[in-house]
């Protein structure tokens, strides 16, 4: 009763401290070390040992699996060099600065042991610096290298404690460091693909969400373990399996199990991701008790303490400004100011923190040891996670624009919709009953929807506006009279259920689209960044008309929803969620392929004929 208790209680604090940091604008993490902190002092509270194997095996891969099944498999393999000079090269680099920092500082300690804690500080936390970047806004490519480097670095890191240990235990030889590396990065992979293949042979003959969820659930146990058990990189075989699904899910997952899982995967990452922040902070008591007994002075002690958080810094900042040098040799480079906020977004985690356990206990000064890994942890997140978001405003680092990811999304649901109605023109059928009118005009509702989204003009309610905010008055009124139903007892309880789930994915569907256009209007669609075509490149951004107007829409006495200049003649017609979609018309009438937002603040360009924007 006592641990279910427990239990309930860090679930309660966890979701509080959470809603509290939103109102305070400040990062989850930092808030739940602070409170676990200062709850590990209350009277009555039992003394919490973090054990490794929880978090190594417990935490540990189902964070991963969570992060890897999100993970662009294109963007991973766009940013790999960044990604791998990171998680591997930097890894090993900061784990032998430390360990020479260490020992230097504690002769005593021995090199495995100062190496060992040089491995166990190393990594920064697959959770702590996505998290600070995503609330903040940092460019996707940053997050994209931070979430790349988390992924993969604790397998160097953990690899790399392994040896040291086994150095202490006096079990290996320097020969055989290489061997064991290329063994747990080789071994590691293979197990993660094998993992991959299995579940996808199952998920493709499995249409209910429940089991296909259920069996996500043992993914990456599953590929931990059997990685582990042959002395390869658990830490990798979960994240080669979670990527790979994630990446073929479209095509081996049905619908609902995507939604499904994506949901239930969401919320376990949300609850371990803020309960390990917890756990760490509630450690500080039981590590500050043991520092107490250590041999070495107070003085020694914060020194070594305050020498390592130094050194795990600027070893980064050195790193990431070093590649800077090289930059000019790689096709598509970082701004600096980019480099230099991957640089500083090194925030150390649970990881860390578990790894030091593993440290064996008759080691020379572990107590210490334990207080380093600590200090690195805190201090990392708190030096660098408070100050990131201060750092990206002074550097004037643009987040993801909203406007521009409104563009790129009309555009591809553009595309989509006409390869839907290319393979509509290939099909056989006899439409008696006019559904082919019928999915045109969904498909074109949806398409206008995300075009008129691009809309910056407050006040003027567009036309997929309208119908959500009458839609949503509809399914009030529908969701009332089921309710009403339901409480009379005379329809089945599961027709009920399956009838408000409707509703509320439908409802859901709205909700989203307001939420798009909304993000859009703080944005700035003046610069955009599409992949160009021939007819793109010819005809560059101009300035477009003052006042402008769709003359015919003045003539025919319609109103314009927005208004599109054509680049190649200067004619200006109102979009296809207009009713006269003069625009289009004009492009089939002149063949001019390239057109131009009027609308003020725009500058974004569409190519008829390739379907790109620009």
């Amino acid at each position: 009763m006592e641990l279910a208790l427990l239990l309930v209680s860090m679930a309660a604090v966890v979701l509080a401290a959470t809603a509290v940091s939103d109102r305070l604008h400040l990062p989850a993490p930092l808030l739940l070390i602070v409170v676990g902190a200062a709850a590990s002092y209350l009277p009555g509270l039992p003394t919490i040992h973090l054990e490794s194997e929880v978090v190594l095996l417990g935490l540990l891969p189902p964070l991963l699996y969570a992060a890897a099944i999100q993970t662009s498999l294109v963007d991973f393999n766009a940013n790999r060099g960044s990604i791998l000079r990171l998680s591997v090269v930097l890894v090993v680099v900061t784990t032998l600065a430390v360990g020479a920092v260490v020992h230097w500082l504690v002769p005593d300690l021995g090199w495995a042991a100062s190496i060992a804690i040089g491995a166990v500080v190393a990594p920064p936390d697959a959770v702590a610096a996505t998290a600070v970047a995503k609330r903040i806004g940092l460019p996707r490519r940053v997050v994209t290298i931070l979430e790349g480097e988390s992924l993969l670095n604790d397998a160097t890191a953990l690899v790399s404690l392994r040896t040291a240990i086994a150095f202490l235990s006096g079990s290996v030889a320097v020969a055989e460091v290489g061997l064991d590396f290329l063994l747990a990065a080789g071994g590691g992979a293979v197990i993660g693909f094998v993992v991959f293949w299995v579940v996808a042979w199952l998920r493709k003959r499995i249409t209910d969400p429940l089991m296909d969820t259920g069996i996500s659930f043992l993914v990456p146990f599953a590929a931990y373990v059997a990685a582990e058990e042959i002395h390869a990189s658990g830490v990798i075989a979960v994240v080669v399996a979670g990527i790979l699904l994630g990446h073929k899910a479209p095509i081996i997952q049905t619908a609902q199990s995507r939604i499904t899982e994506r949901i239930t995967w969401g919320t376990v990452a949300f609850i371990l991701e803020n309960t390990v922040f917890l756990l760490i902070g509630l450690q500080i008591d039981w590590i500050l008790e043991d520092v107490t007994e250590s041999t070495l002075s107070t003085g020694r002690i914060v020194l070594v303490c305050a020498a390592t958080l130094v050194t795990v810094i600027v070893v980064r900042l050195g790193w990431v400004f070093a590649t800077v040098l090289f930059r000019r040799l790689r096709p598509d480079p970082l701004p600096t100011s980019w480099t230099f906020l991957v640089g500083w977004a090194g925030m150390r985690g649970v990881v860390t923190l578990a790894a030091a356990f593993v440290i064996p206990e008759d080691t020379e000064h572990r107590e210490v040891l334990l207080l380093v890994a600590f200090t690195v942890v805190a201090g990392t997140l708190f030096l660098q996670g408070l100050t990131l978001p201060l750092l990206t405003r002074l550097l004037k680092v643009p987040p993801p624009d909203p406007a521009e990811d409104a563009l790129s999304r009309a555009a591809l649901l553009q595309q989509a919709a006409d390869a839907g109605f290319h393979r509509l023109a290939e099909l056989d059928f006899d439409d008696q009953h006019g559904v082919v009118e019928q999915i045109r005009a969904r498909l074109d509702q949806r398409t206008f929807a995300a075009w008129e989204q691009l809309s910056t003009t407050v006040g003027e309610e567009t036309p997929s506006e309208l119908y959500a905010r009458i839609r949503a008055e509809m399914i009030e009124a529908e969701r009332s009279k089921v309710l009403l139903v339901r409480g009379k007892g005379r329809i089945p309880s599961d027709v009920v259920r399956q009838v408000l789930g409707m509703l509320d994915i439908e409802e859901s569907m709205l909700d989203a689209g307001v939420s798009a256009r909304e993000g859009v209007r703080d944005g700035n669609l003046a610069f955009t960044h599409g992949r160009e075509c021939d007819d793109l490149a010819e005809f560059p951004a101009i300035e477009t008309v003052d006042d402008p107007a769709c003359a015919t829409c003045l003539a025919d006495g319609t109103r314009w929803v927005s208004l599109r200049q054509c680049l190649t003649c200067g004619h200006v017609g109102c979009c296809d969620s207009s009713v006269g979609k003069h625009a289009t018309a004009h492009f089939h009438e002149s063949l001019h392929p390239v057109m131009q937002s009027a609308e003020p603040d725009e500058a974004w360009r569409w190519c008829y004929v390739h379907n790109l924007t620009g």
